[in-house]
C-alpha cells in the first residue's frame, strides 16, 4: 500500500530537520491539490529521493513531488496551477533530463521535479527530410544517443554535438551543447529551427527566429529561466558510415594552440577538432594502443614522455567506404603542416555512431569499477584567444604541476559560429578556447578528494580574476545573484527582462540560484 500524502509530507520534514536543510516547504494542502489534477501521467510523493541526486554528486536536495508527464498538456497543466497560488507560495518546479548537472541545478528544494525522460520514445521523433533542410523534431526529456539513431536510420544526423550522447535535448540546449565540431557549425544551440516551451506561466508557446523570437533566444542556453523546453526541431545533415580518428602529442604549448587556431580556420580542414592536456601520465602510447595504431610503431614503442606536460590533439576525418582514398590524401596533407611530434601519430577507423557514443564506452567501464557515481567538481572555462599563453603558464606550469584527477580539455572555437541573440554568455573575441577540468573525485582525502579538486579549481578562478584572464564560465556554479549579473555584464538586463516576462513568480529552475523565489517585482 502506497503511504497518504500527509504520511509523506510528514517524512520528508523529517528527513530534512535530520540533514539540516532549511527551506520553504509546502503544506500538506498544497501537495493534495497537485494530486488532484487532471493529467496524463501522474505525481509521485513519496520515494523522491532519486530526483535529489546529479551527475555532481556533490549537492542532493529532497523535492516535494516528481511529476511522470504523460503528455506536454500535463506540465503546462501543472505549471498554471503553480502559478496561480501566487507569489506567497514557496513553490518551484525544475525540469530533470538525466540529471547531469553538476551542482543541483536540475533539483527543486521541497518543490516539483519533471522527470522529462516520461516525455521521451521513438515514436515521438520524427524525421523530416525536407529538401535542403532536413530536421528532427525531438523531444526535450529524449537522449541525444536516440535521436542519432532515429536519424541515422534515414543517413542523416544532426550537425553539432556534446562528447557524451546520454544527455537530454532540453538539457543541452538549455546551456549551450559543445564538442568539436563546434568551430565549424557552432554550439547545439545554433542548430535549433524551432521550440516548443511551456513558460512559467503554464503557456505552451511555439517559438523561432520567426514567430516568438525573444522566448526563442531567451530560451536557448537560458538555463532552464524562461520555460521548459518540451520540443526542439533540430537541423540535419547527411551522416557519414566512417570516421577516421587521429591521435597525435605536442610538447609545446604554443605550437599546440597555433596548429589548433590554423585548423579551425582553415577552410579545407578536419571534421571534428579538440586538445587535452596530459599532466605526470606514464604510459600514454600503450594505453592508446588497446583502440589505435602507431603509424611508426617502432619510432612510438621508443617515446618516452620523461614527466613532461603533453597536449594531445584528437582529430577526425569523415568518410564513405568509397571515399577511403581521397580521405587518405586529404588527412595526409592536412597532417603535413602539424608541428605534433612525429612518433606519436595514432589512428583507427570506427563508425561515426562509434565515434560519437566513445564517452559511454569509458562509461560502462567506469560503472563495472564503482568510479562513475562519484563525485564531479568539474570546472568548465571560456578563455579569450589573447589569454590562453598566459592561462597556461600559470595553471598548467605551477597551479597543476603535479596534480590533476581528470582529463583536461582544451580547445578552441568560433565566436561568429555562436548566435549572439541567444542566452550563452562568452568571451569577447573571435578565437576563445573551452578548458574544461572533468575531476572526479572517488577519494574522502587527499588528492582524490572533493577537497582537493575544488582547491585547485578555486586558484585557476581567482588566477583568471587577478589577473584580467577575460574568463567566463559555462555550467557556471554561482550562488548570488551578484555573481549572476557580473557573469552576464551588460546583457543582464535582458535576461532579467525576460525573466519578467515568462517566470514573474520566478517558479522556474531554483537550482541556478539566479533568481530567489518571489524576488521579482511583479509584472501579471
Amino acid at each position: 500500500m502506497k503511504p497518504s500524502l500527509e504520511h509523506c509530507f510528514k517524512l520528508m520534514l523529517l528527513l530534512l530537520a535530520l540533514g539540516g536543510v532549511t527551506m520553504h516547504v509546502p503544506d500538506a494542502d498544497v501537495l493534495s491539490s497537485l494530486g488532484a489534477l487532471r493529467l496524463d501521467g501522474h505525481f509521485s510523493f513519496h520515494d523522491t529521493s532519486a530526483m535529489a541526486r546529479d551527475f555532481g554528486n556533490r549537492c542532493s536536495l529532497l523535492p516535494a513531488a516528481v511529476l511522470h508527464p504523460g503528455s506536454v498538456s500535463d506540465i503546462a497543466t501543472t505549471l498554471r496551477h503553480v502559478f496561480s497560488l501566487g507569489e506567497r507560495s514557496p513553490l518551484t518546479v525544475a525540469a530533470r533530463g538525466h540529471g547531469h548537472s553538476l551542482m543541483g541545478q536540475s533539483q527543486a528544494a521541497g518543490g516539483i521535479v519533471v522527470r522529462m525522460e516520461s516525455l521521451r520514445g521513438s515514436d515521438r521523433l520524427q524525421v523530416v527530410h525536407g529538401g535542403m533542410s532536413p530536421f528532427v523534431d525531438a523531444p526535450g526529456g529524449e537522449l541525444w544517443i536516440n535521436v542519432l539513431h532515429e536519424t541515422l536510420k534515414h543517413g542523416l544526423a544532426p550537425k553539432s554535438w556534446t562528447d557524451y550522447l546520454h544527455l537530454t535535448v532540453g538539457g543541452t540546449l538549455s546551456n549551450a551543447g559543445v564538442s568539436g565540431q563546434a568551430f565549424r557549425h557552432g554550439p547545439q544551440v545554433s542548430n535549433v529551427n524551432q521550440l516548443e516551451i511551456v513558460t512559467g506561466r503554464g503557456d505552451v508557446v511555439t517559438c523561432s527566429p520567426e514567430e516568438n523570437s525573444d522566448l526563442f533566444y531567451a530560451a536557448l542556453g537560458g538555463l532552464g529561466q524562461f520555460g521548459i523546453i518540451t520540443r526542439a526541431r533540430i537541423a540535419l545533415e547527411p551522416a557519414p558510415k566512417m570516421v577516421r580518428w587521429i591521435r597525435v602529442l605536442y610538447s609545446d604549448f604554443a605550437s599546440f594552440t597555433e596548429d589548433q587556431e590554423m585548423l579551425i580556420m582553415a577552410e579545407n580542414t578536419f571534421d571534428y577538432i579538440e586538445g587535452f592536456v596530459i599532466i605526470n601520465r606514464t604510459g600514454i602510447l600503450n594505453n592508446w594502443r588497446t583502440s589505435f595504431k602507431p603509424q611508426d610503431p617502432v619510432q612510438a614503442s621508443r617515446f618516452q614522455p620523461d614527466g613532461r606536460v603533453l597536449y594531445c590533439l584528437e582529430l577526425t576525418k569523415n568518410f564513405n567506404s568509397d571515399e577511403a582514398d581521397i580521405m587518405e590524401q586529404e588527412v595526409t596533407a592536412l597532417l603535413s603542416r602539424l608541428r605534433y611530434i612525429r612518433s606519436t601519430l595514432f589512428h583507427t577507423d570506427v563508425t561515426y555512431l562509434e565515434f560519437l557514443d566513445r564517452v559511454h564506452t569509458s562509461e560502462v567501464k567506469l560503472r563495472a569499477q564503482g568510479l562513475w557515481e562519484v563525485p564531479h567538481p568539474w570546472l568548465n572555462l571560456l578563455i579569450p584567444r589573447s589569454s590562453i599563453q598566459r592561462f597556461a603558464k600559470e595553471v598548467f606550469g605551477k597551479i597543476l604541476k603535479d596534480s590533476n584527477n581528470g582529463p583536461i580539455l582544451l580547445y578552441p572555437v568560433n565566436k561568429s559560429k555562436w548566435d549572439n541573440r541567444t542566452s550563452v554568455v562568452i568571451p569577447d573575441e573571435e578565437i576563445f578556447y573551452l578548458v574544461g577540468f572533468l575531476s572526479s573525485a572517488p577519494s574522502l582525502s587527499g588528492h582524490g578528494s572533493v577537497a582537493h579538486a575544488m582547491n585547485l579549481n578555486n586558484q585557476i578562478v581567482e588566477f583568471c580574476e587577478e589577473a584580467d584572464i577575460g574568463m567566463k564560465q559555462y555550467l557556471a556554479p554561482y550562488t548570488t545573484q551578484q555573481q549572476w549579473k557580473a557573469h552576464f555584464g551588460a546583457r543582464w538586463e535582458t535576461f532579467e527582462r525576460r525573466k519578467h516576462t515568462y517566470d514573474p513568480l520566478a517558479i522556474l529552475a531554483p537550482g541556478q540560484k539566479i533568481f530567489p523565489k518571489a524576488s521579482l517585482p511583479l509584472s501579471l
